[in-house]
């Protein structure tokens, strides 16, 4: 089973989770703001994903601009970025997909298609 780490004021998410339901695609469902992904699971899905680690980060969101991370984060080392995401889940590039060998960040349908 998948899991789905979302937020639910989240149109992107929101969509995505009709989308997993329509499809009948099983899930655990994890509030990315209230149950934010630890350190270590961050690494995890980092390493697993084989993305840049700037993926990962919700980079329109209102907290990213706040804290003028565009700026910042090319001075910071991978384990400042993963701390740094760990210590908010708005942070977080959302919806967030982790499957036993792969993970999905943002919602494509296509992509999505394929790997589900």
């Amino acid at each position: 089973m998948i899991q789905f780490l979302w937020y639910p004021r989240c149109i992107g998410c929101r969509n995505a989770k009709k989308w997993l339901d329509e499809q009948e695609i099983s899930y655990k469902i994890r509030h990315i703001a209230e149950e934010n992904p630890s350190f270590e699971e961050l690494q995890a899905w980092y390493q697993m994903s084989g993305l840049p680690l700037k993926k990962f980060f919700h980079t329109t969101g209102s907290l990213y601009k706040k804290m003028e991370l565009e700026e910042k984060l090319s001075s910071m080392s991978e384990e400042e970025q993963l701390r740094l995401l760990s210590s908010n889940g708005l942070l977080i590039k959302r919806p967030l997909v982790i499957g036993e060998d792969f993970v999905l960040l943002g919602f494509q349908s296509a992509l999505w298609s394929e790997k589900l």
